[in-house]
């Protein structure tokens, strides 16, 4: 399962809508996918699930690229 994360690089800073990022994991669960980041240190915002015409439309824009982590 493919999941796009949606993050702040600082976990010790407030979240700022503008400086929110996003990447895309490979993993078999939200849990899974939480452990793989767990050293990066990452303030987590969402973590969702692409499946459907939600994936292919994500893996059709410009910025898709799977995260090896």
């Amino acid at each position: 399962m493919i999941y796009k994360v949606y993050y702040q690089e600082n976990a010790t800073q407030v979240p700022i809508r503008e400086n929110t990022k996003q990447i895309y994991i490979e993993a078999d669960s939200e849990k899974s996918v939480r452990e793989k980041l767990k050293e990066r240190k990452y303030n987590i915002e969402l973590i969702q699930l692409l499946e459907g015409q939600h994936l292919e439309y994500e893996k059709a824009s410009s910025h898709f690229e799977l995260e090896q982590v």
